[in-house]
């Protein structure tokens, strides 16, 4: 056995070579990796002021809604308004069939000439019978009778002055007139329909439009500052109509007086004249608000923030001093809300400095970069906006 060990002891020293030369071109290739530049683009941090939005939803509403029912029932005999049309308060919308309130008209003003004629009667029994009571002429009974009559005559009186008012009040009720200014939306009952008084169909519906209001909703948290801003003067808002890349500026016209317990939202409403016919009931819209302005801000393009286990954080570049590469390092930032595909940051940053943009997947700590095409790349126009947080 003796023989084999020179062959095992060469077999062994060949192994530990080859893990050497291994290791040996493993660390040149890891050092070559290490030293490559990356190609990559930057960004600078910029400061400037920049307007806090908080962006919702809206809903549009008319600022009156009037569902037109008749008081009083009969044939309609006369249509005066169409689909659509625009309507002024107290512009006639429907005739109702009147003869039969004349009629009752008639009746109930026979009825109160015809007391007030036995009234008249009776008030003259009464004064005669009371002076031959004095001198014991009539019983006492005869000139009782003759009070009561003359009494329940004035009260029958009044029920037939109530009741003529009553037919004169539903003569009035069958000429049908609009109620608020508006457009009106489909007829739903023509000319030759029969009504039923206090009928559960709808004639026609007239929505006020012109103002109109937009309904929305934010977060309770912001409803101090609202309040407070709100008290001071009616705050503005920007809204748009939903497809569309019109924006119109309205005025906040009310705060709801509670908040919803169940979405921890406070509701207000913004008022716009609406002349231009931008705004339809119904509509979802989107609204802007500034609630403030953030004085001094330092903004970086939202591409170049990363996510990490311990938060957001960036590679900021230590450029050489041909500034056409340098080193990076990663470094944890704390940031704020996000404007216009900006995001605010409030520590680990200053003006000025350099962020990669495009190429953060190639990088590692002390990485080389170089920069393409030698410049950094200047963060997006400032534009008022932004998304509250």
């Amino acid at each position: 056995m003796t023989r084999f060990f020179p062959i095992r002891a060469a077999v062994a020293a060949f192994l530990l070579l080859s893990l050497l030369l291994l290791a040996a071109c493993g660390g040149e290739k890891a050092k070559a990796k290490k030293d490559r530049a990356v190609p990559v683009t930057v960004a600078k941090v910029q400061q400037e002021d920049v307007p806090y939005e908080l962006s919702a939803v809206g809903n549009v509403t008319p600022l009156a809604s009037v569902e037109i029912k008749s008081r009083v029932g009969g044939i309609i005999v006369e249509q005066l308004v169409q689909n659509g049309q625009d309507v002024r308060k107290d512009d006639l919308l429907f005739r109702i069939d009147a003869r039969p309130f004349d009629l009752a008209i008639k009746e109930a003003q026979a009825q109160l000439d015809r007391d007030r004629a036995h009234l008249n009667k009776a008030r003259e029994d009464l004064k005669r019978y009371s002076k031959l009571r004095q001198l014991n002429v009539v019983a006492q009974e005869q000139y009782d009778n003759t009070f009561a009559e003359a009494t329940s005559l004035e009260n029958t009186i009044r029920l037939n002055e109530a009741a003529l008012e009553r037919a004169r009040l539903d003569r009035e009720y069958a000429t049908i007139t609009a109620p608020i200014p508006g457009r009106v939306g489909i007829v739903q009952v023509n000319v030759g329909n029969v009504i039923k008084a206090n009928d559960d169909r709808t004639l026609c519906v007239i929505n006020q439009i012109r103002p109109i209001n937009v309904a929305f909703s934010l977060p309770e948290r912001y409803l101090g500052e609202l309040m407070a801003q709100q008290s001071q003067a009616p705050m503005r808002v920007e809204v748009s109509p939903s497809g569309t890349d019109f924006k119109a500026e309205a005025l906040i016209t009310a705060v709801d007086n509670a908040v919803d317990t169940a979405t921890g939202a406070i509701r207000l409403v913004a008022t716009y004249p609406n002349d231009d016919n931008r705004f339809w009931p119904g509509q979802f819209a989107r609204v802007r608000l500034i609630l403030r302005v953030l004085k001094g801000a330092l903004l970086l393009p939202t591409k170049t923030v990363l996510q990490g286990l311990e938060g957001s954080y960036v590679y900021v570049v230590a450029p050489d001093a041909d500034g056409k590469g340098g080193t990076v390092e990663p470094r944890n930032i704390a940031t704020g809300h996000i404007a216009d595909r900006r995001t605010v940051v409030t520590q680990g940053l200053k003006q000025g400095e350099l962020v990669v943009l495009d190429g953060q997947l190639g990088l590692s700590p002390g990485a080389k970069v170089v920069i393409r095409k030698g410049e950094a790349a200047p963060a997006p126009e400032a534009k008022p906006g932004g998304q509250a947080q």
